[in-house]
């Protein structure tokens, strides 16, 4: 199964860069995984937030498939354990041929996109920063293949 994660803006901060990479490479031992990252929209003093929030929805959209399960990294989405989130993770590696997780722009997502997304998973009620969740989301992706594999990264 691949596996894509699907990003609105360059990460900027390169001790976040550098951990987020050290992530993808672990991951890769395991699983087929591509970070995809679009462009920021420009000169978005002139648009509301429905109307930049919709402009990276086309964007997003345009990268998913017919077939792929879309999820969405939202605060509104279901909470995971990193147990329960491997043994998810797990089931769907089983059924699907590509996941494709989405972290949306600074206001979130459009409404076409939550109509094409089949789940949606929160990584903390807390609020981070679009930076810092890349990370933690890496962070918790490697964990779960370790996890799955029976390896000693995590500990109960």
């Amino acid at each position: 199964m691949k596996t894509e994660l699907i990003l609105v803006g360059k990460t900027t901060d390169k001790h976040i860069i550098a951990c987020i990479n050290d992530y993808v490479e672990r991951i890769l031992h395991y699983m087929p995984f591509e970070m995809i990252v679009l462009p920021e929209i420009k000169n978005t003093r002139g648009l509301s937030e429905e109307q930049q929030k919709g402009r990276e929805g086309e964007m997003i959209l345009q990268r998913v498939q017919p077939g792929d399960l879309l999820i969405l990294l939202d605060e509104h989405g279901s909470e995971y354990r990193s147990i329960e989130f491997a043994d998810w993770l797990r089931r769907k590696q089983n059924t699907v041929r590509r996941l494709v997780f989405a972290i949306g722009g600074p206001y979130g997502f459009s409404k076409a996109v939550y109509a094409r997304a089949d789940e949606q998973i929160s990584l903390s009620r807390m609020t981070f920063s679009h930076q810092l969740i890349r990370l933690i989301f890496t962070e918790q992706l490697y964990r779960a293949c370790t996890i799955n594999k029976g390896e000693p990264y995590h500990h109960e």
